[in-house]
């Protein structure tokens, strides 16, 4: 499998308390299945000093976290310094939220890792993904994380799939990436850093790192 599909070309380690997920991982999509179990182990052993359980399997950081009233959140789930869940918010379990992070008014999270510095602050759904380094969701935009036909994903990756034996997967987004508004993201959507997806774009496959996705279809490279 082609090489440049590995976590570290689209994911810093360095910003996010979920590094260690990655150990035994060589792409970034084998991280998805581990989220709970890891979720829960981390958590576990988080510093009482630093984070509180304010619910069962549901860790807090004790610095600047605000959590709107009206916001849901199921365990486990860890939710680190700085990040701000807003106004009705849906947290629905197995889910990392990092430093300085913001869940916005309606979105729904499930089995997903928000890097530190992501926003997705407007009517997103993001399922079985993971979300890099200062990425952001435009208004309305989506992960969608199950085929129609319910079979298990794959990658399109030039002429060729890739297997990844998983029923449900959203999207990799890589650092710095940016998600026009009410973008549909296909199950198995991977896109690197730096690139940018124009609103109402539905794409799906790969996007290399640098690029720009246009409604049309059209991709151009970042100058």
């Amino acid at each position: 499998m082609d090489k440049k599909l590995n976590y570290s070309n689209f994911l810093d380690l360095s910003q996010s308390i979920s590094k260690d997920i990655f150990k035994n991982c060589e792409f970034p999509w084998e991280a998805i299945p581990l989220i709970k179990e890891f979720v829960i182990n981390l958590g576990k052993s988080l510093p009482k000093e630093n984070f509180e359980e304010i619910k069962e399997n549901v860790w807090v950081s004790k610095n600047n976290v605000k959590i709107y009233p009206s916001a849901h959140i199921d365990g486990p789930a860890i939710i680190d310094e700085n990040a701000e869940i807003r106004h009705c918010a849906f947290i629905r379990g197995s889910v990392i939220i990092g430093k300085n992070c913001v869940v916005g008014n309606s979105t729904e999270l499930k089995n997903v890792i928000l890097f530190n510095n992501v926003q997705v602050p407007h009517f997103n759904y993001v399922g079985d993904s993971i979300l890099g380094y200062k990425s952001h969701l435009g208004a309305g935009a989506i992960t969608s994380n199950v085929k129609s036909d319910r079979s298990l994903v794959t990658i399109k990756h030039g002429g060729a799939k890739i297997e990844t034996n998983l029923k449900k997967f959203g999207a990799i987004l890589g650092d710095y990436v940016e998600v026009g508004c009410n973008a549909v993201l296909n199950p198995g959507t991977i896109i690197g850093r730096n690139s940018s997806v124009y609103p109402t774009t539905m794409i799906r496959g790969i996007i290399e790192e640098n690029t720009i996705v246009k409604n049309t279809g059209e991709k151009v490279k970042k100058i």
